[in-house]
């Protein structure tokens, strides 16, 4: 004897499904608790290693800085550049009576004028705090 089941038409049981959801709201749950405790880990160990990189890339320059600025210092000597107008240019320095001297005027100190026209004491002077 046989039995025939084709003909029997399966249910699909309410509790199987709910539980499936249940389930899935528990994964999902778990993963974004796991991934909201994990990503400020992250971004800190991330910002910290770009902060290490900065902080070579801040020293390289600084010691680039400073190389150029004494590069710059021995390109200015006024020897050096002296000696390279007459040895490799073929320069010489001016006869004495071809030299002429150009001072800076010095400005006058705001008020010194009016103090010299009413015939007060110079202030350099008098000592700091010995004024009449």
């Amino acid at each position: 004897m046989r039995i025939d089941n084709s003909q029997v038409v399966r249910e699909v049981d309410p509790r199987a499904s709910r539980d499936l959801w249940w389930l899935l709201v528990l994964v999902m749950t778990l993963v974004g608790g796991l991934v909201l405790y994990a990503w400020p880990h992250l971004q800190i160990r991330e910002t910290s290693r770009a902060q290490d990189r900065m902080s070579r890339e801040r020293e390289r320059l600084l010691e680039e800085n400073r190389k150029l600025r004494l590069e710059k210092a021995s390109l200015e000597n006024l020897r050096r550049v002296e000696t390279i107008a007459t040895r490799d240019l073929g320069l010489q320095p001016p006869p004495a009576a071809r030299v002429v001297v150009i001072e800076r005027a010095r400005t006058p100190v705001p008020g010194a004028q009016l103090a010299k026209e009413l015939g007060a004491p110079s202030t350099s002077a008098a000592p700091a705090g010995e004024r009449n």
